[in-house]
């Protein structure tokens, strides 16, 4: 990474003088090659931990850091040093510091609070604690409540020798499809609400799509859990007494408090309107937003002040998964630019076939082919501007997406919200919880064996989803 932020201040440095004739990217005038440094990563990310896992693990951040250089570098070659520069604060300003600001928030505030207790890992408490983490990732994200749970899970499965696929079921229910249900859980939902969208909207229209895939998975799961642990080698621990088993409850409370205020600071930041707005090279940096990022620092700063050493130890708190999201997603947040823009160009750009394929000869909107386009994109790309890009294919005016159709509205957003289980990169929290879970000694899948898991259980469940309301 430190050759990364020496490339970056060089690039700002050259800039200076060209940033006013400096403009965003022309993704109908680019190539399809300037997606390969994207996918490139994306390829790393698949294959490194597999083939090389030891060189992987020890520089994983120069491999990112190369692919982010192999854009840059030819970025300012043929654009100019503005327009590069443009680019990169853009996507340090407007997209990177927030999203690892407020994954950095939870995930403190999160590893703050420890749930103690004699938890066994049966397959009916398994069961419940991933029916919890559903409905709470409506209401404190997806990030806060996977940050929240799966320590306690791993910890209550301890005894277990197969575990993984608890945590996969973890990814596919916590970290992504019980966030559906308003703007608090996912980052897509939270930018239609920015963008007109009623708060109550989501909970209203997309709570059949939620409740279905969220309880066949639950019920698969459970039938799953109680067979695995059947045949697991090792057994339940022997029942302890009354006098020595330890009462459920939490140390590091006052986290709790801190988690609403990171709440409210995000729902601040989409309700409040402000015409304070600074420009930094080209960016404007709204004061609501800039309030909500020092706020979110303010109350990580606080945690890590407040919260005690124990409650630290208990949870095994440390900041390896996080170094290790916040790292992958700076060269992601990167070298997604080109892409973004190409698929921003609509019919004029490379990526004209997918943008086609959402709409019928007459003009109208192929449902289903919006659930599975945002949906495959979501899979692979961010959410969020993936989200944004249909969202305005669509017309992009929030009243008649909301009523007439409302149906193009939900086929959009189930699918950035639910596809992104689809893949490890496809939403923040399921590469933290894979970092965390091989932080406690938790064997997850490969980059294509996670695919392998999500492509057996998910996939056929959005084929049925789309033949009932698609």
């Amino acid at each position: 990474m430190k050759c990364v932020r020496s490339a970056a201040a060089a690039v700002v440095c050259m800039a200076l003088p060209a940033l006013a004739q400096a403009a965003e990217l022309d993704g109908a005038r680019l190539s399809v090659l300037w997606a390969v440094p994207f996918a490139g990563l994306l390829l790393s990310i698949a294959l490194m931990p597999l083939l090389l896992p030891n060189f992987w693990h020890h520089h994983f951040g120069k491999v990112t850091a190369a692919w982010s250089l192999a854009f840059l570098i030819p970025l300012v070659i043929t654009h100019g040093a503005g327009a590069a520069a443009v680019n990169f604060v853009h996507a340090l300003l407007a997209e990177y510091l927030p999203f690892v600001i407020l994954l950095t928030a939870l995930y403190v505030v999160a590893g703050g609070i420890y749930i103690r207790g004699s938890l066994t890992g049966t397959p009916l408490l398994n069961t419940g604690i991933l029916a919890l983490g559903a409905v709470l990732a409506s209401f404190m994200g997806t990030t806060g409540a996977s940050m929240l749970l799966i320590r306690p899970l791993i910890r209550a499965n301890a005894h277990r020798s197969k575990v993984v696929h608890i945590v996969v079921f973890f990814i596919f229910i916590v970290s992504n499809a019980g966030g559906s249900l308003t703007p608090l859980g996912d980052p897509p939902l939270f930018l239609g609400f920015l963008k007109g969208v009623d708060f109550s909207w989501t909970l209203l229209h997309i709570w059949p799509h939620a409740l279905f895939l969220v309880g066949v998975l639950l019920l698969m799961f459970f039938v799953l859990d109680t067979w695995i642990s059947r045949h697991d080698d090792n057994k339940l621990p022997e029942p302890v007494s009354d006098q020595a088993r330890e009462a459920l409850g939490f140390d590091g409370k006052f986290n709790f408090i801190l988690l609403g205020a990171v709440v409210g600071l995000v729902l601040l930041s989409g309700m409040w309107k402000s015409d304070v707005v600074f420009d930094v090279a080209g960016t404007p940096v709204g004061l609501p937003g800039l309030v909500r990022d020092v706020g979110l620092i303010v109350v990580a700063l606080v945690s890590l002040a407040l919260t005690p050493k124990a409650v630290h130890e208990s949870n095994q708190f440390g900041w390896g998964p996080m170094q290790e999201v916040a790292k992958l997603f700076a060269g992601i947040f990167l070298t997604i630019i080109p892409v973004i823009a190409m698929l921003k160009a609509g019919v004029d750009g490379p990526f004209a076939a997918i943008v086609r394929a959402v709409t019928e000869p007459d003009g109208s909107p192929n449902n289903a082919m919006y659930f599975w386009a945002t949906g495959a994109l979501s899979s692979f790309l961010d959410n969020a501007p993936t989200y944004l890009v249909f969202f305005n294919t669509a017309g992009g005016d929030p009243v008649t997406l909301m009523g007439s159709m409302a149906p193009t509205l939900i086929a959009i957003s189930a699918g950035a919200v639910f596809m992104g289980a689809n893949s490890y990169i496809g939403n923040a929290p399921n590469l933290m919880v894979k970092a965390i879970a091989e932080d406690r000694g938790v064997a997850m899948p490969s980059f294509f064996g996670y695919l392998l898991w999500s492509g057996c259980i998910l996939l056929p469940l959005f084929v049925v989803m789309t033949l009932i309301w698609f």
